[in-house]
């Protein structure tokens, strides 16, 4: 494809909610970086998000916010959060106070945002 001076480089910039102790995780990075993709890493064990930034993260997954969830966590089962009668905003709540309940990796580019299990899915995304 010719470059032409005027033309505006296409900015993608991916970032991929990791933790290191996970294989899927660890498996979906190493596909973006195998695509020559360097993407934000934020290991949200370390550096939890708050309620607000979970809830727009989740959003835009557009899943329920159940299956974004590790549901076989021991906290999970310890804080009742397979309750029907929990609302979305209660489970997001439990996630800020407890980070491992997030499900991974969640990998947002300019395309969407997506759970990306089994790692391949990250590829849906570029």
């Amino acid at each position: 494809m010719p470059h032409s001076a005027n033309a505006t480089p296409s900015v993608n910039p991916v970032t991929i909610y990791h933790n290191p102790q996970c294989s899927n995780s660890r498996g979906a990075l190493q596909i973006l970086r195998d695509q020559g993709i360097e993407p934000t890493v934020i290991e949200y064990t370390a550096t939890p998000l708050t309620a607000p930034e979970l809830a727009e993260l989740f959003a835009h997954i557009g899943q329920p916010i159940r299956s974004l969830l590790r549901s076989k966590e021991a906290q999970y089962q310890a804080l009742d959060l397979d309750n029907p009668a929990l609302s979305d905003a209660e489970l997001i709540a439990a996630v800020a106070s407890h980070p491992i309940l997030m499900n991974r990796p969640i990998v947002v580019t300019g395309k969407g945002a997506a759970l990306c299990r089994p790692p391949e899915t990250v590829l849906e995304l570029l």
